[in-house]
């Protein structure tokens, strides 16, 4: 016959072992609702967009125009942002200017240039960082500051954020920004409509 405090100590072991599965669970739920936002600081996709924006930025120097100085201060804000995160990731590649794809870059930032609400990164797909705060975004293409709207038109749902640091994608949502045009149970956002607004 099992005495009081066995019983106190087998009850103690079962309410650990509990809190400890729930944490457990609650933490595999967490590693598999963000893996996008873990994608996006990997070595290779900061070497992507670090590699997109030397490109962009050695393209205006090679034909400058008018706006070209600003352009460049804008990419170059970007840049900084990245090799941040490729140093904190402990990323250790050097990335250069892709030379082949300087004037592609230099078509896409005209048009951008044309008028405020221009869509910008055409087919790419919105991601998750996990991050938490008031709705905000981080991409590979534009500085801080830049205001960009995000439209899911899976559910004509949309939201206007700031962007606030660099990532490996043009639109990386935080958790606050992807909820508001999110589908239940989908981290991903395949058909999406980014512009460019401020």
């Amino acid at each position: 016959m099992m005495n009081s405090a066995g019983k106190h100590r087998k009850r103690a072991t079962i309410g650990v072992a509990s809190v400890l599965g729930v944490a457990a669970i609650a933490a595999a739920m967490f590693a598999i609702s963000t893996p996008d936002g873990q994608a996006a600081e990997s070595c290779q996709g900061l070497d992507t967009a670090l590699r997109n924006n030397l490109t962009f930025i050695a393209g205006q120097r090679a034909d400058p125009d008018a706006l070209s100085e600003a352009r460049i201060a804008n990419r170059q804000a970007v840049v900084d942002l990245i090799e941040q995160r490729r140093q904190a990731a402990g990323c250790i590649g050097d990335v250069q200017a892709d030379e082949g794809k300087q004037a592609e870059g230099m078509a896409e930032e005209k048009a951008v240039d044309a008028g405020a609400g221009e869509v910008v990164c055409e087919g790419s797909t919105v991601t998750l960082s996990g991050e938490s705060g008031a709705p905000a975004a981080s991409s590979s293409e534009f500085p801080a500051g830049t205001k960009l709207k995000v439209t899911n038109l899976d559910n004509d749902k949309s939201t206007t954020v700031e962007v606030t640091g660099a990532s490996g994608s043009c639109a990386l949502l935080n958790n606050a920004a992807f909820e508001q045009v999110r589908e239940p149970g989908k981290f991903l956002i395949r058909r999406a409509v980014i512009e460019r607004v401020g």
